[in-house]
């Protein structure tokens, strides 16, 4: 690990500050990505400006009805809040599934939303990695692949989002604030997060001199049909191969409203709203259920190691949607798939 100041943020202001005033600084709250990027010589960031002791830990119902997060909330304790388990259960099965509870408690809600990207040659400092040097090639793509993207990929990278809370927030189209030198900003969640197209150096439309303030979920949490699946090589603290995250509204055996996204599988989590819009009006069943799974994966393309990750993706948003119809959502804490 490569040797860095230290410098602790007063409040946002003096985060933001600190920051645009030092292009090669990152800001830490939990450090359980960030940490492990400088341990793999991934990440050289001259300065570290602590970011933990800031006010943004409180949970509060917006005006409109929903609910506003700050980017400081631990995971777990998201997780368990009252508002987010009555509410918003989607949100807390998505996080219960990702990571160890260890990390859980250290890891903040708006770390969550950067964390980097998913692959092995990004990880490993001595292989081509378009991620770390833009122009040196991409070493998966021809590489041991197996948990790498599917869809949204380009010639650049095939790397993954790692994040489950990230797919439930996908689906709740959730709002991000932000705010840096020119004043506060809200980004749509759809917008957030990008795909690498030529150049993947970038997981976020987050600019380097803003900071994550909060996260603010809509009135409607889909709270009676949800479910959130993660298939993943082994049963606990481990990133997802495939996972989705499925909400719906019923009238009786009809669909009203549908959402579904898909995590594990590309740059972001991946919606399609064409897949969506084929749902409405339609009696929940399982073949309705595989025509969805089918226009959310079109184009998908396999580099070899991954090819199986396409029919796991169609198997899983049939069973998560199902799940969801049911009102029946994937337990986190007995892993046995429904």
């Amino acid at each position: 690990m490569n040797p860095f100041h230290y410098a602790r943020a007063n409040d946002v202001a003096d985060a933001i500050r600190q920051i645009a005033a030092d292009p090669a600084a990152k800001f830490i709250a939990g450090g359980t990505n960030l940490l492990d990027l400088m341990k793999y010589d991934v990440e050289h960031p001259a300065r570290l400006i602590d970011i933990s002791q800031l006010p943004l830990r409180s949970v509060e119902e917006t005006s409109s009805g929903g609910l506003r997060i700050g980017a400081l909330v631990p995971n777990s304790d998201l997780a368990y809040h009252p508002l987010i388990e009555q509410r918003y259960p989607l949100v807390a099965s998505a996080i219960l599934a990702g990571a160890s509870q260890q990390l859980r408690n250290m890891a903040s809600t708006g770390g969550n939303l950067v964390q980097r990207t998913r692959c092995f040659y990004f990880y490993d400092a001595v292989t081509p990695c378009n991620k770390r040097e833009p122009g040196s090639g991409c070493a998966a793509i021809n590489g041991v692949n197996r948990i790498n993207a599917i869809l949204g990929t380009s010639e650049a990278c095939i790397a993954t989002h790692p994040s489950d809370m990230c797919v439930a927030l996908a689906v709740l189209e959730a709002t991000v604030h932000v705010a840096g030198p020119a004043g506060a900003r809200t980004i749509a969640f759809s917008d957030f997060h990008r795909l690498p197209d030529n150049t993947p150096q970038r997981d976020t439309n987050l600019e380097p001199d803003e900071i994550i303030t909060a996260i603010e979920l809509p009135p409607k949490g889909f709270s009676a049909n949800y479910s959130y699946l993660k298939i993943r090589d082994r049963l606990s603290y481990a990133f997802a191969l495939v996972s989705v995250a499925a909400a719906l509204e019923l009238d009786g055996d009809t669909i009203k409203e549908a959402r579904v996204a898909v995590g594990g599988v590309a740059h972001k989590p991946w919606r399609v709203s064409a897949a969506e819009a084929v749902l409405l009006g339609q009696r929940a069943d399982a073949s309705l259920f595989a025509q969805a799974a089918d226009i959310m994966l079109r184009g998908a393309k396999g580099y070899g190691h991954n090819n199986f990750k396409i029919g796991l993706a169609r198997r899983a948003i049939v069973r998560t949607l199902s799940q969801a119809a049911r009102g029946t959502p994937q337990s986190q804490s007995v892993k046995k798939i429904r």
